[in-house]
């Protein structure tokens, strides 16, 4: 199997964990970083044995990497992807996309016109939990669905400065709310607060309708002191709970709904309690199975499992969100 040459721009929080996960990848070298911390990328190079830059158009003329991670703040993923595109490189672009629509669409557009695949790094959709939630939804475990709720706060995290919550933290529930859904959104109505963060949003509660009449509830911030990440989808005969940082998946039986003496019509008179299943997860990082399908992506010239078409709606929705908050109606979209 052929070696690809894989390079990262941006090696903090997340960066760091991408290049320690290329280099477990086999037939993956990792070739280079870049971080305007020249002392960080010295670092990170020399833990991986690759060559370090403050100037990542450097890097792509240098190292000509075939794939590329960018992981600097949200507002420059634009100027450093269309760098990478530009130089025929694949991209995997942390979420969200872009800090605006505009620059998402530009994105989208040269990587079309380039030919090289452009991957957003939703992650949550590559948790093992997630990815049984949507598989025993599609085989219809609960029937029609109702409602999907998400809880994402805890604590104000000191790296991000460039965004607020709804577009650093929300957009991670949003996107997988259409994957699990298979479905867009129609109608928003969301508050948001400013209550610790000194120039962005850092609490947002909001309600999405969706095309498929699925209503979803977002509850996030950065004020709690413990950090939750939940998800419960709600259906004809039960209901769902992910539990994101355990990789947990649980599953609560509507008893009313499953029981064999009931006709169909009979079922949504009523809920009651039945049995609770902790479903067996097999474990595992979700940034390396989300690594690991982009490689597989780039090896085999498919379209990725989250395409920049993904993050732009994503990043849609989240922007008409801060839209409906501050003009305190619904949108439509």
């Amino acid at each position: 199997m052929e070696t690809l040459k894989a390079a990262v721009v941006g090696v903090g929080a997340m960066g760091v964990n991408h290049c320690r996960i290329y280099s477990e990848i086999p037939n993956i070298e990792l070739v280079g970083v870049c971080d305007l911390d020249r002392g960080l990328a010295e670092k990170i190079a020399g833990k991986y044995g690759c060559r370090a830059y403050v100037d990542h158009r450097r890097l792509l003329a240098e190292e000509k990497p075939d794939l590329v991670t960018v992981a600097v703040p949200t507002q420059y993923h634009c100027e450093v992807a269309l760098s990478c595109i530009g130089a025929g490189a694949a991209v995997l672009v942390e979420k969200p996309i872009a800090d605006t629509v505009e620059k998402a669409e530009e994105m989208i557009r040269a990587a079309e016109a380039a030919g090289v695949e452009l991957m957003v790094g939703h992650i949550e959709r590559f948790n093992p939990a997630v990815q049984e939630l949507k598989r025993r939804l599609d085989g219809k475990q609960i029937g029609r669905i109702f409602t999907i709720n998400a809880v994402r706060v805890g604590p104000f995290p000191h790296r991000v400065r460039d965004v607020g919550v709804v577009i650093d933290l929300a957009v991670h529930d949003i996107d997988v709310m259409m994957y699990v859904t298979e479905s867009d959104v129609e109608r928003i109505f969301a508050e948001t607060e400013k209550r610790i963060h000194t120039s962005c949003e850092d609490m947002l509660s909001g309600i999405l309708r969706f095309r498929n009449g699925v209503v979803g509830v977002l509850d996030v911030n950065w004020l709690t002191p413990e950090k939750i990440r939940e998800l419960t989808v709600t259906g004809e005969k039960g209901m769902f709970k992910v539990k994101y940082i355990p990789q947990e998946l649980t599953f609560y039986e509507n008893r009313q709904a499953n029981g064999k003496s009931y006709e169909y019509r009979d079922i949504l008179m009523g809920v009651s309690e039945g049995d609770v299943t902790q479903i067996r997860i097999q474990k595992k990082e979700p940034l390396k199975n989300e690594l690991e399908a982009f490689v597989d992506s780039v090896r085999r010239g498919l379209k990725p499992q989250v395409t920049g078409l993904d993050g732009l709606k994503s990043l849609y929705v989240a922007s008409a969100m801060i839209e409906s908050a501050t003009a305190g109606q619904a949108v439509v979209l």
